[in-house]
């Protein structure tokens, strides 16, 4: 009989550890240690590229591998961060003509729903907020990786980009190439388990 009811605390006591490990974890988007990055890219007259980044942001997101559809995100970006390496270009993006960040100085994300789509990807649905308006994107993503980081955390990393029209967000690209128009916008980041 005492074996009986050792054995019978040991399987219960596993099934509450795994059931344990099986809850959405909470975790941080590492921007202290230069882990995670918003950049874009935009066709230029449709001739090269600009290739740029929003260098102040933050972030959370919620992930649990066994309820994949629980996952979220949300982020902030400084809109003022931008940097595409030349400041003359980058005083006219943020200016009214564009990106306006005297009246819009914060473009934020906020994840509405997952879906997977095979192992380690999904897709991510959710509020784009940007220049005054917001609209509904869909972002493919990976999972890169997830363990413990030599500094007894533990870690998870994705990544993923999607392409927007910026005339859909009340910018008006009408005086450029129509290869102006959209900008692909990637995200990556490892985020830090709280």
């Amino acid at each position: 009989m005492l074996k009986k009811t050792v054995l019978t605390t040991a399987v219960a006591a596993a099934g509450l550890f795994t059931l344990g490990q099986a809850q959405a974890a909470d975790y941080t988007i590492d921007t202290e240690g230069q882990h995670a990055f918003v950049q874009f890219k935009i066709s230029h007259l449709g001739y090269s590229y600009i290739l740029g980044s929003f260098e102040e942001f933050s972030g959370d997101f919620s992930y649990d591998p066994e309820d994949l559809e629980a996952s979220s995100v949300e982020m902030e970006v400084q809109v003022d961060s931008l940097n595409s390496n030349h400041a003359e270009r980058d005083r006219h993006i943020l200016s009214s003509d564009f990106l306006n960040v005297d009246e819009y100085p914060t473009a934020t994300f906020s994840s509405t729903g997952f879906e997977s789509t095979g192992d380690n990807e999904g897709v991510v649905t959710g509020d784009l907020t940007l220049h005054g308006q917001t609209q509904e994107v869909e972002m493919p993503v990976t999972m890169m990786g997830e363990g413990e980081d030599p500094w007894g955390g533990y870690r998870a990393g994705f990544e993923g980009s999607t392409m927007i029209t910026l005339s859909d967000f009340d910018i008006d690209m009408s005086e450029f190439p129509e290869a102006m128009h959209e900008l692909e916008l990637y995200v990556t980041f490892e985020g830090i388990r709280q």
